[in-house]
């Protein structure tokens, strides 16, 4: 019986790329959640991969400077 792999990370299962934008855009954790009136916190738990309200994901992505059109971009699910 084959053995099965289990991540050990929250990160292997990551379905946003905020992280990834937010480093291009060469800004801090701590800017980003200003700009979207959001805590730290709130950014650290999305960049590893825990999901969260429509609401904070409408911020995160007008905070990144997307439209809400591009919200793919940002979200995969």
């Amino acid at each position: 019986m084959a053995k099965r792999i289990v991540p050990t990370t929250l990160s292997s299962f990551n379905n946003n790329n905020v992280r990834k934008l937010r480093e291009e855009r060469l800004i801090s954790k701590a800017e980003l959640a200003r700009t979207a009136g959001l805590s730290v916190q709130t950014i650290n738990r999305l960049e590893k991969g825990m999901d969260c309200r429509l609401d904070t994901k409408r911020k995160i992505i007008t905070a990144l400077g997307l439209t809400l059109k591009e919200r793919r971009r940002v979200f995969k699910t």
